[in-house]
């Protein structure tokens, strides 16, 4: 008799959710998602790396964010590395033509841009077909800017832009009912 043998299939349901994200319908037809699954030294390191970004930019929430990357089971993250433009001209990136977009100087903060935003749409479609998955699954889970913004600002994973979902297998959900960082 195994006691709680559900966190031995978590990897694998993991998988099932990147699945999800990869399957997800792209704008154009162009798949520019990267997705990653993070094993627990990668994901303990991140967890340092948040801390660190807190410091650098005074953002106190990624202490908190941290802490639940930390309790989490899994982690994945789901980020955008475009090869190019819809070609549709049609300004939502704040430029008036593609061309434009595309002649301006790549800015990096916590993320590198501009993008098409086109893509930044296929980015979050394949976020929300994620935890749409992960819900189905009845996994616990939350989207987190924070854990990608780290990911990308510290060049831990080949993205421009990324989001993580961090995964529970618990009694309570961990992600909420979390403490206020005002």
């Amino acid at each position: 008799m195994k006691q709680n043998p559900e966190l031995e299939v978590i990897e694998s349901l993991a998988k099932t959710i990147l699945v999800a994200a990869r399957t997800a319908p792209k704008g154009k037809g162009v798949d520019d998602i990267v997705t990653f699954l993070l094993d627990d030294a990668d994901r303990m390191q991140l967890a340092d790396k948040m801390e660190e970004l807190s410091d650098i930019k005074d953002m106190k929430f990624l202490i908190r964010d941290a802490k639940n990357i930390r309790d989490a089971d899994s982690l994945l993250l789901i980020g955008l590395k475009s090869s190019g433009v819809s070609s549709l001209n049609c300004g939502a990136c704040g430029f008036k033509t593609c061309k434009e977009m595309l002649e301006q100087k790549k800015v990096k903060v916590e993320f590198t841009g501009p993008h098409c935003m086109i893509k930044y749409m296929d980015l979050g479609i394949a976020v929300g077909s994620a935890v749409s998955k992960a819900k189905d699954l009845c996994i616990d889970n939350r989207v987190l800017y924070s854990a990608g913004a780290a990911a990308c600002y510290f060049d831990m994973i080949d993205a421009d832009v990324a989001m993580a979902i961090p995964l529970s297998v618990k009694g309570k959900n961990i992600f909420f009912d979390r403490p206020s960082t005002r």
